[in-house]
């Protein structure tokens, strides 16, 4: 079966690259993995005791977003779609590049400046499409 990966962050950019990428998955009969990362926050200071979450629940939290991103926009896995989940920790560019090693397709969104800055891609779909094993679509919302 055809795989198709999609980067879901929660912004308007990757909600439509998810409804498109789900629609995409529909026509050729693919499985459809949506991937949400994280990445540990950087510190310059030492945070106060409790300050910040232990690395297992940033992870839970990103699992708990991306699910919940999924009901909201009606998506859910079926026989004929089967829809999974992948929570990486890292960067966005390289964690998806990574899943879709194995992937037909991967989809990402943009962030949708308007003007001449709407022509140009950010940094996580630039580096996606120069370093993805596959085709990559870009989705503006």
């Amino acid at each position: 079966m055809n795989k198709i990966v999609v980067g879901v962050d929660g912004s308007p950019g990757s909600i439509a690259a998810l409804h498109w990428a789900h629609a995409e998955a529909a026509l050729r009969n693919a499985s459809l993995e949506a991937v949400s990362v994280w990445q540990y926050p950087m510190m310059t200071t030492m945070p106060a005791f409790g300050a910040m979450p232990a690395v297992s629940d940033l992870s839970s939290l990103t699992e708990q977003s991306l699910l919940a991103i999924l009901a909201d926009a009606g998506i859910e896995s079926t026989p004929e779609l089967p829809v999974t989940i992948c929570v990486a920790e890292g960067t966005a560019a390289s964690a998806l590049t990574n899943a879709a090693a194995d992937a037909d397709l991967l989809v990402v969104g943009s962030r949708g400046h308007g003007g001449f800055s709407g022509l140009l891609l950010g940094s996580v779909s630039h580096q996606c499409t120069m370093h993805a094993p596959c085709p990559v679509v870009v989705v503006h919302p």
